[in-house]
């Protein structure tokens, strides 16, 4: 019959009432009953150990994962090129584009939050203004910044002014969170942009006042993102910044898209399944992944080091062109691609206290 244990019983303990630490008789007093207390004493050390070390090992779990994160995010959009080309040989114009891709993209995130958590979909009204900034001023403005200045000006000058970003992104982190400044995060900034300099490549051909202007917009609104994104994930969780910030980009996009000639763009597609596929598929790997990893990646990285670790982005859209489109590689890309790979590897490095 098996012993009912007492109020003041070690609740960690296998031993019936009246054995055991505290209770133990005396023919048990002896090395055996020392081996038992001890094994007890350890057993309760381990269970107060894994209470107290589990959330720490999942927070440094995420701070790792952080960074990694961000550079995924930065990969998928340098793949970004494929997409464009091939939705443009279709007949879509850039802004078209960007409303086919922002669309979807708000249809993916909404379905996400309505399967992880429907009350993600309830927000402030005082926040209103901060989503609105993040799908307008941000995903909105700066993409239409920067194919207005892919317009005005050559490709390579329209992104080096938009990967003017972790520059601004450094500045307003500094401004508005306080962040502190040190000579390891200037140094990477600098190798960074250096390095977006020279795999873009460098040309000063017909740039005018408007067109600089609106070609630092678009990084700007690249960077604003970072900022506004940080802000909202204090309060809400990354499936509702996600969501409502594509929502609002959806229905500004659709506004200036020409939305009469888009539709007419699909009547006349030849294959109309074949090119539904490929907008969900941009929509999927160039909005949804990345902007899911980098607004998870937002909750333990820095602005300003997240917005440094996203110039991955030219480096893999030049590796891209030279495997997929066979574009050259030129000497001076070969060195900015070692450029930036240098200011991530510092961004990374651990430094000892």
């Amino acid at each position: 019959m098996n012993a009912v244990k007492k109020f003041g019983d070690d609740p960690f303990s296998d031993e019936p009432a009246g054995t055991g630490c505290g209770n133990a008789p005396a023919e048990d007093a002896g090395p055996e009953g020392t081996d038992r207390t001890e094994a007890k004493t350890l057993r309760r050390a381990e269970i107060k150990g894994e209470r107290i070390g589990k959330p720490a090992m999942t927070e440094k779990k995420k701070r790792n994962i952080g960074p990694l994160l961000i550079l995924l995010a930065g990969c998928f959009w340098g793949s970004m090129g494929i997409f464009v080309r091939k939705l443009g040989a279709c007949g879509f114009s850039s802004v078209q584009i960007v409303a086919i891709r922002v669309t979807l993209a708000a249809f993916f995130f909404s379905v996400l939050l309505l399967i992880r958590d429907r009350s993600g979909f309830r927000i402030s009204l005082r926040d209103l203004p901060l989503f609105l900034g993040l799908g307008f001023g941000s995903i909105l403005f700066f993409t239409v910044c920067y194919f207005t200045a892919i317009s005005m000006m050559p490709l390579s000058t329209a992104a080096i002014l938009l990967y003017t970003s972790p520059i601004w992104i450094m500045l307003m982190s500094v401004l508005f969170f306080r962040e502190k400044l040190n000579g390891r995060k200037l140094l990477a900034l600098g190798l960074a942009f250096a390095g977006c300099v020279l795999v873009s490549g460098i040309s000063g051909e017909g740039i005018s006042l408007t067109g600089l202007l609106v070609g630092l917009g678009s990084g700007i609104g690249y960077g604003l993102y970072s900022i506004l994104g940080t802000v909202a994930l204090r309060k809400y969780s990354p499936y509702t910044v996600t969501a409502y910030t594509f929502l609002f980009a959806a229905a500004g996009a659709w506004i200036i898209c020409g939305p009469a000639d888009m539709v007419s763009n699909f009547s006349a597609a030849s294959d109309p399944v074949s090119l539904l596929l490929l907008c969900g598929l941009t929509a999927l790997v160039t909005a949804v992944i990345p902007f899911l990893s980098y607004t998870l990646g937002l909750r333990t990285v820095e602005a300003s080091r997240a917005g440094i670790l996203a110039t991955i982005e030219p480096l893999v859209a030049t590796v891209i062109g030279i495997l997929a489109f066979s574009e050259p590689l030129t000497p001076m890309a070969g060195i900015g691609i070692a450029l930036i790979l240098s200011a991530v590897i510092l961004l990374n490095r651990k430094v000892k206290a």
